[in-house]
């Protein structure tokens, strides 16, 4: 274990960041770094991960930063993923998942449904493969958390977003099912894991600012916020975060 943090919640930490290669998953490889945890990410994209990998080690002297490139359509290789984080760390203690996509149409009528089945496998399969593989180690941490990254657009569809929203509140109804089941294991004392969503309206970064500095971006929440976010997931309790939608935008 690496000593960089406060001796915070994070501090010792073994946290899995699935779908860490982008704008949002190098924000939180960056913030779970600094916490103190030791981070294990994985991408669909060897080359991007390894940057992103590369890029917390960097700015976290003696972090402890591992990238595999992991297919999260196929349980097999999530849970061989999951084994090998337990065997090599001792423990496993989170998983963030931000595997993402966008596929979407001018109107409802031109939906194209193989946008739906990129999108189910993409938003949909990688929950439940990482859900699956991941649910026996988080539920022998003292601080299991996994935590679902969402969109408001799952709680109000627009006409031409229809699959993406349908599979985003998928994945979310599928994660307030695991976090039943911690709210179950725990019994009487409550649950000692957590399942929690956060819910942004949108994701912005320093580069699309930079393409576009006239945008307001109104609503959009910065990668940097989000980091923040998912670390504070680790500083409550998890009777308070267990199967809770995490607002970071207003409600629609």
């Amino acid at each position: 274990m690496n000593g960089n943090g406060n001796g915070g919640p994070l501090d010792g930490a073994v946290i899995a960041v699935a779908g860490a290669a982008g704008p949002a998953g190098r924000a939180a490889l960056l913030r779970l770094a600094e916490a103190g945890a030791t981070v294990v990410a994985s991408d669909a994209d060897a080359a991007r991960l390894a940057e992103a990998v590369d890029a917390a080690r960097y700015a976290h002297g003696g972090a402890t930063v591992t990238g595999d490139t992991v297919d999260l359509f196929d349980l097999g290789a999530a849970r061989e993923w999951a084994d090998k984080t337990e065997k090599e760390f001792g423990r496993i203690d989170g998983l963030v998942h931000l595997v993402g996509g966008w596929r979407g149409s001018a109107t409802f009528a031109e939906t194209d449904l193989a946008d739906w089945e990129l999108l189910e496998k993409l938003l949909i399969r990688t929950v439940q493969s990482t859900s699956l593989a991941f649910h026996d180690a988080l539920l022998r941490s003292d601080r299991g958390r996994y935590v679902l990254i969402s969109a408001a657009g799952a709680s109000q569809p627009t006409a031409g977003n229809a699959a993406y929203a349908a599979a985003k509140a998928a994945a979310e109804a599928w994660t307030l099912a695991l976090g039943d089941d911690f709210r179950k294991a725990g019994g009487e004392e409550g649950p000692k894991a957590a399942a929690a969503i956060l819910v942004i309206k949108a994701l912005v970064h320093d580069a699309m600012r930079a393409e576009r500095p006239n945008a307001k971006f109104a609503g959009f929440t910065d990668v940097k916020e989000l980091a923040e976010a998912i670390a504070g997931v680790w500083d409550r309790p998890a009777r308070e975060v267990n199967g809770q939608r995490l607002w970071l935008t207003p409600k629609p």
